[in-house]
């Protein structure tokens, strides 16, 4: 007989789950009728901000993230409130100073969150550090994260030991953070089973259902003992998205590891998310769509959907195959990083280059000659030491903790917005993101005309937008005799 032990739920249709199938785009309007629901449910947690609700928030809604995060607190008294941090990045795309992580997790804290899910896109626990730190400072539940991939260099055993380190750091929990739908079930079963053995706090396990696999592998992993899933309402689900709350909670009724939701307010919760989901246009392969690329290519469907965007701009959608052929190998070449923000650009970006340019590493985007010289980290496994020299030249690639090297922002950006600030967050939304932060204190001030036609059917200008933002000078060694601009006068490589 299985001893009786309780699945809990994150449900993440307020974060995660508009992410993956509507671009960010769920105003915080059509969020708040539903929330004092959602709060009865008994979920174990809310996932409700973070990720790309930040920018995307004030670049295409003309919202404020932190009011938002205010709002959700104010009507979900019950139930925990938490995000997902891209750890030295924050919720933006570069490496920020240490002052600038202490300013936002402690406002993040002061809003009312509960649990900050902290990950690092090379699953380099240097870049997680400072996050954790200033958590378990100001009282917030530390979860750390580690960012699931298949490679050479990814087994069990290198999962088990980054989760030991974290651990001895003062992690609260831990989250096995599959982005692209990769883990199948028995690896998840054996992975769990010995992060059980190994680590003595709770185990979660976030899938998304791009491979067709995600609610198999909470099974496997609920039989090995993982404490919690990440899900979301089942219209909000499946696709690039999660897999349904409402299945998963029945398919576990009645048995040892019965969640125990109400299901009739589960039923609620999915009625008024079917009717905000005729609001937005979901491409069917995003919406239901089982892609199997992924499972040779590693690549997420919105990476895809990123890679087929920049082949359009230049005429060469035809190429879609080879530049598929060309991301593992870009991959190999940086030492195998985890296809996620921002590593999932920079590899993109680059194979893209390298297949339209019709030479490999004719040119290199920004983001890869700083990925060399080790600015974002230490990747899982060694770089192409050749490509490494071709394009550092004299340089010298850093080995300590990138952040080290960054100077305090947080004075800096309250002088930049001295006329424009309200509150002292708007220092901290500045430092992370100046254009986009500008525009919209400016707007919010009456001094340019608010968006228009933002949400909706408007469209999935995301992938472009934080393009443009992965333009990361601010952290690299620019000659700019030798960059190379686009048609907005934008640095975007370098010839070697």
């Amino acid at each position: 007989m299985t001893e009786k032990r309780k699945v809990l739920i994150t449900d993440t249709s307020l974060r995660d789950a508009h992410q993956s199938l509507m671009a960010t785009r769920m105003k915080t309007e059509e969020m708040v009728p539903i929330l004092e629901v959602m709060d009865q449910v008994g979920y174990h947690s809310l996932e409700v901000w973070g990720g790309a609700t930040f920018d995307s928030c004030m670049r295409f809604l003309d919202e404020d993230p932190w009011e938002r995060l205010r709002i959700l607190r104010k009507h979900l008294k019950n139930t925990k409130l938490q995000m997902l941090l891209r750890g030295q990045n924050l919720v933006g795309y570069r490496h920020y100073g240490d002052d600038v992580v202490e300013a936002f997790i402690k406002n993040t804290a002061e809003c009312g969150l509960d649990i900050i899910r902290i990950f690092d896109a090379l699953n380099d626990v240097r870049n997680m550090e400072k996050a954790l730190e200033v958590c378990k400072k100001v009282g917030i539940h530390a979860q750390t994260t580690v960012s699931y991939t298949i490679s050479p260099y990814h087994d069990i055993a290198h999962f088990v030991d980054i989760a030991r380190k974290l651990s001895e750091m003062g992690a609260d929990s831990f989250c096995i953070k599959d982005m692209a739908g990769l883990i199948s079930p028995y690896d998840a079963y054996e992975l769990v089973g010995q992060l059980k053995e190994a680590v003595d706090i709770p185990i979660q396990l976030h899938c998304h259902y791009t491979s067709g696999m995600a609610s198999m592998a909470y099974l496997k992993a609920i039989e090995a003992g993982v404490d919690v899933i990440d899900t979301a309402s089942s219209p909000l689900s499946l696709g690039t998205s999660q897999p349904p709350t409402d299945t998963m909670v029945t398919a576990l009724r009645g048995t040892p590891y019965d969640t125990e939701l109400d299901q009739e307010l589960l039923l609620q919760v999915s009625n008024h998310f079917k009717e905000i989901r005729k609001n937005y246009v979901i491409p069917v392969d995003v919406a239901l769509g089982v892609d199997t690329n992924v499972l040779t290519y590693q690549v997420p469907g919105g990476m895809i959907s990123n890679l087929v965007s920049q082949l359009a701009e230049q005429n060469a959608t035809h190429l879609l195959s080879q530049v598929l052929e060309e991301v593992p190998r870009v991959r190999a070449d940086l030492g195998y990083p985890p296809l996620v923000t921002p590593s999932s650009q920079i590899v993109g970006t680059q194979a893209v280059v390298n297949v339209i340019m019709g030479e490999r590493y004719k040119m290199v985007s920004t983001e890869v000659k700083n990925y060399l010289k080790g600015l974002y980290g230490q990747p899982p496994a060694p770089m192409n030491e050749e490509l490494q020299e071709k394009v550092l030249k004299e340089e010298e690639p850093i080995t300590n903790r990138p952040a080290d090297n960054l100077p305090p922002e947080m004075e800096k950006s309250r002088e930049a917005i001295k006329d424009l600030m309200e509150k002292e967050e708007d220092a901290i939304t500045y430092a992370i993101f100046p254009q986009v932060a500008e525009a919209f204190f400016k707007r919010r001030k009456g001094l340019e005309p608010p968006l228009h036609g933002a949400p909706g059917k408007e469209a999935r200008e995301e992938e472009k937008a934080e393009a443009a933002d992965l333009n990361l000078e601010k952290i690299g060694s620019i000659d700019p005799a030798m960059a190379v601009k686009d048609k907005e006068g934008r640095t975007i490589g370098y010839p070697i």
